[in-house]
């Protein structure tokens, strides 16, 4: 390729120059990882596609930011969001009263391990669970996060996203949100918000309930 064709403007060389860097150093990625992935686990690999596709389906819109969130959640649960008690119940409360729409689905499973559910705040405003005891449930599932957990988030997002771009899919702003997700676990940090079209397409208001805590004592009251 001839870059001085493309242009004389040595800053717009320069994207261009980087965005090939980038797809090249994300093939060797993709073929480090994923082999290593499809050799030492096969069965994780079977399960992050299905989380995938599983997402796709009931979500069509969402980006790898929205499935990073998943997997992030499925490992940390609800421990980002709960620093101080009451704000956190505060905030709930306010969420409850000023949301007007809410997705279909009542509960979905996290991540490929599926340790925690997400509960859509629509079961409390359909009487199907009480504030407090859904409030109590959350509270339960929320664990410590140390920078350890976050070291190995990172050698575990790796194994996943390679998985995801093994899968060749269609993703709006795939390139974007890769770095954005890079630069938020270089800082040390682990948590993003869903997409912007995710937001509009699905309002979600939801929280993070750990999966036993879940299947004993919300999802009795959820089918009853």
């Amino acid at each position: 390729m001839n870059l001085s064709r493309l242009t004389n403007d040595k800053g717009l060389r320069a994207k261009v120059i980087m965005k090939i860097m980038f797809k090249y150093l994300t093939l060797i990625f993709l073929i480090f990882f994923t082999t290593k992935t499809v050799v030492c686990c096969p069965l994780s690999v079977d399960k992050i596609k299905k989380s995938v596709e599983r997402q796709l389906n009931d979500f069509p819109k969402s980006t790898l930011q929205d499935l990073y969130k998943s997997f992030f959640q499925d490992r940390f649960g609800p421990g980002h969001l709960v620093s101080d008690t009451s704000k956190a119940g505060n905030y709930l409360r306010y969420e409850l009263n000023h949301s007007t729409e809410f997705h279909n689905k009542y509960y979905e499973p996290t991540g490929y391990e599926s340790n925690y559910y997400r509960v859509n705040l629509s079961v409390i405003k359909e009487n199907k669970i009480s504030y407090q005891d859904f409030f109590d449930a959350f509270l339960r599932s929320v664990e410590k996060v140390n920078l350890n957990d976050i070291e190995e988030w990172k050698s575990e997002w790796a194994e996943i996203e390679a998985v995801i771009i093994s899968m060749n899919l269609n993703l709006e702003n795939f390139e974007e949100d890769l770095e954005m997700i890079h630069s938020v676990l270089e800082r040390g940090e682990y948590a993003v918000h869903h997409s912007e079209t995710y937001n509009s397409e699905y309002h979600p208001h939801y929280r993070i309930i750990e999966k036993s805590i879940f299947e004993k004592e919300i999802l009795p009251l959820i089918e009853k």
